[in-house]
């Protein structure tokens, strides 16, 4: 920053106007550039007028923080710029004053440096030189240059002007103080000799400033004639430097191209070698070739003379299978009439097929379209400990009979279709319920649901455990082992659904958490069939996605702890199985339901103990159960009214529980004394079930006339199995002699072919060694001319 000073006594302050600065000489002026008016401020005793005096420039103001602005920051958040920038103070008394001019970079804040430089005068004389505000101090931090001494004459002006170097220049505020004169003893005469008689003679500090001025002018021009010759000396070394670079690159290139000419001929030499050992080996392999060639040729030969014998005998045999045509069209006339008789035949096995769909469904209606079988668990480790008794008698179980201790030598007996011990296995379960996986696949509803109280094993007869599958699971494995035995006559497209019915809410089992809060409602689309809107339907192809869903939505199912049951179900848990079938015969569609439901236990709000949010469901719990009984009766009744609105639950088993729909019901039972009262409920409820009928009247099928349709298709099956065995074994016949002879020619034509290309392979093979005995000739002769160009090239050089 001093170099940049051009008048002695002036300094330079990197930071904002204090009360440290120099207020001891008298105050004419301070003028805020770009801003207003400043009244005292702090502790400095001073008013800052607002700005005047200036002629040129524009006002730029910022409200940025200044960066150690001192006591008034104020004065370098505003600024005058622009080109042609002067500031002019009239009627100035004449005496010496102290200038102080006050800068702020607010404009170019993020630089760089180099972006304003300008040059400061005053009274035409330059005081600061070249000042880039933004490279000394950087962006919104004050710079003040103090101290500057003017002289004012008799025209009392201070002229101050600002020329850019660099851009425009700027300035932030203008302090005028009048100087204290120095005593007269502190100041120093100049003096001059003069060159005639080596006299001193006075000189005033005006006459000295010329003097100074002409001085500086004679040495500028000196600098400048210096640069000028030093400039041309540059110039002439930097020509001598070209020219001595140029040599050495000329004398480079020589170098290389000698070094690339000698590499080249060590790898003509190099590849003269390769080609030379090339030759040996060729000429070698031409000998064993020639040899392989000649015993391959005689080989040829003698398969030649094979294959003709072969193919005059294929000739005979084809002129003998051609003799043979007749009596294939007579067979192939034949076959057309076996066809035929296989089409009449197809159709009255259709005809046959819906009637023994017919008569199976007969055969379930006199069972009973609604079933009911009885299930017994067994007492548990708890029970035993205590002491409990079973109340439960299955000596005549195999018979469907139960009977029940009620108090004493008092007994009760309850006849069901199937009742099962707790001996009894799931396969035993199955068994009995397998058949109504047909029923389903044939287009009818199907429901198998489980009742009973909690704790009497209802979730683990339909679900099971891993190692002992249960209802669930085989009734699954069931339908779709039956549907892929009739792929070939029937397409199934089938879908998973899992629902709850909770608190009187059908909840999703299957739908994302994002989803699980939509409302969701039962809706009747035809016929009767009820439907869910916007519930999810995972399609599923084979047992394990099927048991993949299922299980994914039973983990989503509500349970709940209660004095009865630790782990209790909460909610009617509802797996529906949606079959879509194609008959590929005859092109009748069906769509049929498979309702497999887990039903939540039934007992008495006294025993259960529950209360707040348990005592709600099981409230619900038991209104469902309470609708279901209610229907079951009117069903029993056939009553013209059947309640089924009444509950979600029976809402949505409407199409499942009335009309031609097959129905299953599991009831369980507990065999513990305790539990007897829930016991008798739970088999008096069953007992109304078994008597609901919702087929048609019973009637007896005769199955004499199926069984001779059958054995009359079976016959005329195999029969023309067999006279398809024959036709194909001649036509086999007929192909493998025709292809043999089109083998056997082709085989000679292969060796025909090869033979040629054999002897052409030979003539090139030679004509080949002639040809590489001429390179090596020519590079024999190149390597001669390498080898002088080289030493010519070695003799210049050494030159």
């Amino acid at each position: 920053m001093d170099s940049m000073l051009c008048v002695f006594g002036s300094r330079s302050i990197q930071s904002g106007l204090t009360n440290t600065n120099n207020f001891k000489e008298r105050p004419v002026i301070f003028v805020n550039a770009g801003g207003g008016a400043i009244k005292k401020e702090g502790d400095i005793n001073l008013d800052i007028e607002k700005d005047c005096c200036f002629e040129g420039g524009d006002v730029i103001r910022t409200d940025e923080s200044i960066i150690n602005g001192g006591d008034i920051p104020s004065v370098y958040q505003s600024a005058r710029f622009g080109t042609n920038l002067s500031y002019k103070f009239n009627d100035m008394p004449a005496g010496e004053y102290l200038v102080d001019l006050h800068f702020a970079e607010i404009v170019h804040t993020n630089g760089p440096k180099g972006m304003r430089v300008f040059d400061v005068f005053i009274q035409e004389e330059k005081v600061i030189s070249e000042l880039d505000v933004y490279s000394i101090v950087g962006a919104n931090k004050p710079l003040q240059v103090v101290d500057v001494r003017v002289s004012v004459g008799e025209d009392g002006v201070i002229f101050m002007r600002f020329d850019g170097v660099v851009g425009s220049p700027i300035v932030s505020g203008i302090y005028i103080k009048q100087a204290t004169e120095l005593p007269k003893s502190s100041v120093k005469q100049e003096l001059l000799l003069c060159n005639n008689c080596a006299a001193e003679v006075k000189v005033s500090s005006d006459q000295n400033r010329v003097m100074r001025t002409n001085s500086l002018a004679r040495y500028e021009k000196k600098i400048e004639e210096l640069k000028a010759q030093c400039q041309l000396k540059t110039d002439e070394c930097h020509e001598a430097w070209m020219s001595l670079t140029a040599a050495n690159e000329e004398l480079e290139k020589i170098r290389m191209e000698l070094d690339n000419r000698f590499f080249r001929n060590m790898q003509l030499d190099q590849a003269m070698q390769k080609q030379n050992a090339e030759l040996r080996d060729v000429s070698r392999r031409y000998e064993c070739d020639k040899k392989l060639w000649a015993a391959a040729i005689d080989d040829f030969e003698k398969k030649i003379k094979m294959m003709k014998i072969e193919h005059s005998q294929l000739f005979h045999e084809a002129h003998a299978c051609a003799n043979t045509i007749p009596e294939l069209n007579k067979m192939i006339i034949a076959v057309q009439d076996i066809v035929a008789q296989h089409e009449d035949l197809k159709l009255k096995l259709n005809e046959e097929q819906a009637k023994s769909k017919k008569l199976y469904n007969q055969a379930l209606e006199a069972k009973g379209n609604i079933r009911v079988f009885c299930r017994c668990r067994p007492l548990t480790k708890e029970e035993m400990s205590i002491g409990c008794q079973t109340v439960v008698d299955f000596s005549a179980a195999k018979d469907g009979d139960l009977t029940v201790i009620t108090s004493g030598s008092t007994k009760k007996i309850f006849k069901f279709d199937r009742v099962y011990a707790p001996k009894d296995d799931q396969v035993d379960v199955f068994a009995d319920a397998s058949a109504l996986v047909t029923s389903v696949l044939d287009g009818y509803n199907v429901c198998i649901f489980a009742y009973g109280q909690t704790g009497t094993g209802k979730t683990f007869t339909m679900e099971g455990t891993k190692q002992n599958r249960g209802v669930n699971y085989r009734t699954l494995h069931q339908l779709f082992k039956i549907a892929e035995e009739r792929k070939e006559t029937v397409t199934y497209d089938i879908s998973v659904s899992v629902l709850e019915v909770y608190n009187e809410q059908i909840r999703d089992l299957l739908a994302t958490s994002t989803a699980t809060t939509k409302r969701l409602d039962i809706k009747q689309v035809s016929d009767g069939v009820q439907h869910v809107p916007g519930i999810v339907e995972a399609k599923v192809e084979n047992i394990k996605q099927a048991w993949d869903v299922l299980q994914a939505g039973s983990n989503a199912r509500a349970v709940g702890s209660n004095n009865v049951n630790e782990r209790s179900s909460r909610s009617h848990c509802m797996l529906c199985t949606m079959v879509r079938a194609k008959n590929l015969v005859n092109d009748e569609c069906t769509m049929s339901k498979l309702w497999l439901v887990d039903l939540a236990g039934s007992e008495r709000l006294a025993k259960t103990e529950v209360q707040g949010e348990r005592l709600k469901e099981a409230q619900n719990i038991n209104r469902s159960l309470s609708a279901l009984g209610d229907v079951i009766s009117c069903l029993a009744n056939k009553s013209s009214h059947i309640p089924y609105r009444n509950s979600k639950l029976t809402h949505l088993l409407q199409d499942s529980l009335g009309g031609d729909s097959k129905t299953l019901m599991l009831v369980q039972i507990s065999p513990s004394e305790h539990d007897i009262g829930e016991t008798l409920s739970s088999l008096n409820f069953a007992t109304r079930v078994r008597g609901v009928e919702l087929g048609p009247a019973k009637k007896q099928i005769d199955m004499g006339e199926l069984q001779k349709f059958k054995t009359m298709l079976d016959k005329a099956k195999q029969e023309l199995r067999s006279k398809e065995d024959a036709m194909r074994k001649l036509e086999e016949g007929f192909q493998n002699v025709e292809g043999k002879a089109k083998v056997k020619d082709q085989l000679f034509k292969n060796q025909q072919e090869k033979f040629n290309e054999l002897e052409s392979q030979l003539a090139s093979k030679t004509e080949l060694c002639r040809q590489l005995e001429k390179q090596l000739l020519q590079l024999s002769e190149g390597k001669k001319e390498k080898e002088e160009i080289c030493s010519d090239f070695q003799q210049k050089v050494s030159c």
